[in-house]
């Protein structure tokens, strides 16, 4: 919670900290050292703006505020509690540590305090919604701190999968504020409605925090849970409000209004200081390695941070470093404990790993030995970015590009709250985005945020929904309009699956089990795959369907909280693999080959002779082989073949044709066609996430010098994920924008043949072959010579058919 006056730490601990600049300056000492920042930028400190609280907050709750020592909340704090009161859905779009939590927790303290008094003793009810288990039970407590002069009228508990089942019964009869997530609701709330009943009758607000993080499949999935949430308030007579908080996204209300299906007033103005923040650009060196097809290699992002937080604590600097893989954030504080134990063994307790996975009282216990300072740096997975209050510190360090300009503000953001100066330094990894960006600092500094892509339309979504909202209610011609258009193509499908019957005026859910059981709105795409220590029976994990065939195929290679086990069977119809743990010399990548047919063409725009296009795609992927490659070099030991059954995707996706001419006009001869379409199809994968909320896991590509449907040279990037997720119609009205950063960062790669910074790519299907870098740079020359000036407008129109499929993957390019 924002602390608009009181700092963490005193004057003259601020004072002596030294300067953003300074610390920069000292991580950069050496020739070496200081040739690895691409860039600085610096932005300046900024001036907060006072309001006044709504009229109608009750003086009791503005006491409480005051007595957190915040004496005046900010203008837009203000602005959102005054929308809250009015029965306005808002948006709050402003930067970490600008007080969201506060803005919607004014309004929703004073009404469930007003509430109180009602005859039917529980009054008005809330229910806050996080991403996280963690994030909500910081939250909890944030408000039991700020509800304590208020005494029992506001009873807040966290209610997940963590809570014990003898405290249930109570939150389900007693609590007024609910703090929970998506799953919960999906799982547990909403199929039980009826014990539910006198919450959801008194619901007066949902609280959605961290809504930016609702993108893609999940996003999609989340906005259909929220839809059953509204029909069943509704049939209790309630209408509640929905109040979310967002990091800086571009149009923030539009992305609200497809999550909530409700109209959303925006409140995207900061009125809160902010301290100066100075933000490196940070590229490691070449090393006298060589990758495959003798590309050469840079130094791991994982290894130069870890000598950054070394370097950090060193000097006293409270640091994060944050890394997207929970083994990166093991590894990095395993490699900085050991640097520091070299230098002063006292500070080798000073340095700890914090993500998903930990216990929660481990959990609680990092976070509080940070915020006192006992702890001087911590390697964190994002499991950190969601809001946990972390304030104090001095120093943030990103190990690879997030994914999204969002992330990356969210991330550089937890450090330098309360208005102290900061540093934030991104440190690239071995691959197109982030090679591109360090080299292009106007792309991170001079763009706006992105806007969260999602579809709620999408039939593989909507189906599995429906099937829930009928087994809560039988389902209602009324109802269909709050589902979205894809409902009229997806009921008859479920009626011929006998999924649902239809009875008079309603559908039915006719199964024995719970609906809401037969769907992970997390999207992973299929029952997951337990891996199985084979000679205790320990389960060890479980990895996604979808990922299966190329992670945990027999022999592959499988790590496991810092252990190497390999895989001795892969049992598809009971979906476990059996491991042993073992030390072999070598990692394993799968190989594959996927085709990909068109079903349907929505879109397509002339480009010059060539064409771009987007529709729907079938997309079959079958895993026929794994190398062995030595660690370390990548050296190729050998190959062996596989016996996998193809899967199939039907998805969304867009494409580009080329056309004879084009192709003479950039000199690609056949001996090169492959090639040249290879490398664009990768670089253009890898800078996708730049012009969409996506990661590169979620999209995947083909390119063909000969389509059968096309009758051309053709290249495709589709969304992973059955249906689609978004990201292909955006690469589509993206395209002139998304192919020219993509041309660019293969031309601007000092690599004579290609390399991973460019266009290779460590889970090509193929093996990078063939690939040829200056043909993908005159091939998209060529292609975006003749781009239209305008990009192209217009959402999809239509739906299309729902129909069972089996879940597939990408080619992770």
């Amino acid at each position: 919670m924002a602390k608009n006056h009181r700092s963490d730490r005193s004057q003259s601990q601020a004072a002596s900290r030294p300067s953003p600049g300074t610390v920069l300056d000292r991580l950069a000492s050496g020739p070496s050292r200081a040739a690895r920042i691409t860039h600085t930028e610096h932005l300046p400190p900024r001036a907060g703006r006072h309001a006044v609280w709504p009229e109608r907050i009750r003086s009791e709750v503005i006491a409480a505020v005051q007595a957190c020592g915040i004496e005046h909340p900010w203008a837009h704090q203000a602005l959102a509690a005054e929308h809250a009161l009015d029965g306005d859905s808002v948006v709050v779009a402003t930067g970490t540590a600008s007080g969201k939590s506060l803005a919607y927790l004014v309004p929703v303290l004073s009404t469930l305090l007003g509430g109180a008094e009602a005859p039917n003793g529980r009054g008005a009810t809330a229910l806050y919604l996080s991403p996280t288990k963690a994030l909500a039970a910081d939250q909890c407590r944030s408000v039991k701190e700020l509800s304590q002069p208020l005494g029992t009228s506001v009873r807040p508990a966290v209610y997940d999968g963590d809570t014990p089942f003898e405290e249930r019964e109570w939150i389900r009869q007693y609590a007024n504020y609910v703090l929970t997530n998506p799953d919960m609701l999906h799982r547990g709330i909403l199929p039980s409605h009826p014990r539910w009943s006198s919450f959801l009758k008194a619901l007066r607000y949902v609280v959605i925090d961290e809504c930016h993080t609702y993108r893609g499949v999940f996003g999609s999935h989340v906005a259909q849970v929220l839809r059953r949430l509204r029909r069943l308030c509704a049939r209790y007579g309630s209408f509640p409000v929905f109040l979310l908080a967002s990091a800086t996204a571009a149009e923030p209300a539009v992305a609200a209004r497809r999550l909530t299906g409700l109209p959303v007033v925006e409140v995207a103005d900061d009125a809160s200081p902010r301290g100066e923040l100075v933000f490196a650009l940070w590229e490691p060196p070449l090393t006298e390695l060589q990758g495959e097809r003798g590309a050469p290699v840079r130094r791991t992002a994982t290894a130069e941070t870890a000598d950054l937080l070394t370097d950090l604590t060193v000097q006293g600097v409270r640091s994060v470093a944050f890394v997207r893989s929970r083994r990166g954030a093991e590894l990095i504080s395993v490699i900085a404990q050991e640097r520091l134990a070299e230098v002063d063994r006292s500070l080798v307790r000073r340095v700890a790993a914090y993500r998903g996975g930990y216990l929660p009282e481990e959990r609680r216990a990092l976070e509080r030995a940070l915020h006192s300072g006992e702890l001087l740096g911590l390697a964190a997975t994002t499991a950190l970015e969601l809001g946990v209050d972390v304030s104090g510190l001095d120093a943030v360090v990103i190990a690879g590009y997030p994914g999204t300009r969002a992330s990356l503000w969210q991330q550089a953001g937890r450090a330098g709250r309360s208005g102290q100066g900061a540093l934030a330094v991104l440190v690239a990894r071995d691959d197109p985005l982030d090679t591109f960006l360090v080299h292009h600092p106007e792309a991170l500094f001079d763009r706006p945020v992105e806007s969260t892509v999602l579809d709620p339309d999408n039939p593989y979504v909507v189906a599995p929904h429906l099937c829930a909202a009928a087994a809560e209610l039988p389902l209602t011609e009324e109802d269909l309009d709050l589902f979205g258009p894809a409902c009229a193509d997806v009921l008859p499908q479920l009626e011929a699956a006998k999924l649902l019957r239809r009875r008079t005026k309603a559908w039915h859910w006719t199964r024995r089990e719970r609906a809401a059981d037969l769907t992970d709105i997390r999207g992973a795409g299929g029952r997951p795959v337990q891996v199985v220590e084979s000679g205790t029976g320990r389960l060890l994990g479980t990895v996604d369907a979808g990922a299966a065939h190329s992670t945990v195929h027999e022999g592959a290679v499988h790590l496991h909280q810092g252990r190497t086990y390999l895989v001795r069977s892969l049992d598809l119809e009971d979906s476990v693999a059996l491991v042993e743990q073992a030390d072999p010399p070598y990692s394993t990548v799968a190989r594959d080959t996927t085709s990909i047919s068109i079903l349907e063409t929505d879109t397509e725009i002339p480009w010059g002779a060539g064409r771009l296009c987007f529709g729907s795609v079938e997309v079959t992927n079958q895993v026929v082989s794994y190398l062995r490659r030595r660690l370390i070099t990548g050296e190729v030991l050998g190959e062996t073949k596989l016996d996998l059954p193809p899967r199939t995707l039907r998805t969304r996706a867009v494409w580009w044709t080329v056309t004879e001419d084009q192709l003479d006009e950039a000199r690609i001869t056949p001996e090169i066609l492959g090639g040249s379409l290879h490398a664009a199809e990768h670089a253009s994968i890898g800078m996708l996430p730049l012009f969409a909320t996506c990661d590169r896991w979620d999209i995947g590509g083909v390119s063909v010098p000969l389509h059968p449907d096309t009758l051309l040279p053709t290249v495709f990037v589709y969304d992973g994920h059955p249906g689609g997720a978004g990201f292909a119609e955006r690469a589509f009205h993206t395209a002139r924008a998304w192919l020219t950063a993509t041309r660019e960062a293969i031309a601007s790669c000092e690599c004579e043949a290609g390399c991973p910074s460019c266009i290779q790519s460590p889970k090509c299907g193929n093996g990078n072959d063939p690939l040829h870098k200056r043909g993908a740079v005159r091939l998209l020359t060529a292609l975006l010579r003749d781009a239209p000036e305008e990009k192209p407008t217009g959402d999809r129109e239509g739906v299309r058919g729902w129909e069972q499929t089996a879940g597939g993957r990408p080619e992770r390019a």
